[in-house]
């Protein structure tokens, strides 16, 4: 019997949730931000705004940063960074800079910051790399790295 495997997203990964069937925007965002709904609809939800994409989507991910849960702010700063998209940069900056903020969700933002590949980006990383939670501290250092690499496309260690 052959096994099934998961589902892979156009982004080469496999999500925890099948993206939401739906591809008006604004209906996603209201199931994304309501705190009434199941998580399961929400990252449906999450997923489908990250496979639209454009400037809409991502404000409406960033809608959804107001949520009590850091595990829908940490799935939605990594869909943030798979889209590659320049216009999530303050949101991710504004999460990372929140010192109020769950240390998982600052590190998938600075995580996204890199992943973006946007050099607008390298004065934050530089600042944040030595934050006092080392988790934080060395997601900036991957940051710096992944965003020169995905910048140039290539990264030399050997210097």
């Amino acid at each position: 019997m052959e096994e099934k495997r998961p589902e892979v997203s156009e982004f080469d990964s496999v999500d925890p949730a099948p993206p939401s069937n739906i591809d008006d925007v604004r209906k996603l965002r209201m199931t994304i931000c309501d705190e009434d709904e199941k998580m399961f609809q929400r990252m449906r939800a999450l997923f489908a705004l990250r496979n639209i994409g454009g400037q809409e989507s991502v404000e409406a991910l960033a809608a959804a940063f107001g949520s009590s849960s850091a595990l829908l702010k940490h799935e939605i700063a990594y869909v943030m960074g798979q889209m590659q998209d320049s216009a999530a940069l303050p949101y991710l900056i504004d999460r990372l800079q929140d010192f109020d903020e769950d240390v998982m969700v600052r590190h998938e933002a600075a995580e996204a910051l890199g992943a973006i590949g946007d050099r607008t980006a390298l004065s934050v990383l530089e600042k944040f790399k030595d934050d006092k939670d080392t988790v934080v501290a060395e997601s900036c250092e991957v940051a710096l790295d992944l965003l020169e690499w995905v910048s140039s496309k290539k990264l030399d260690y050997t210097d």
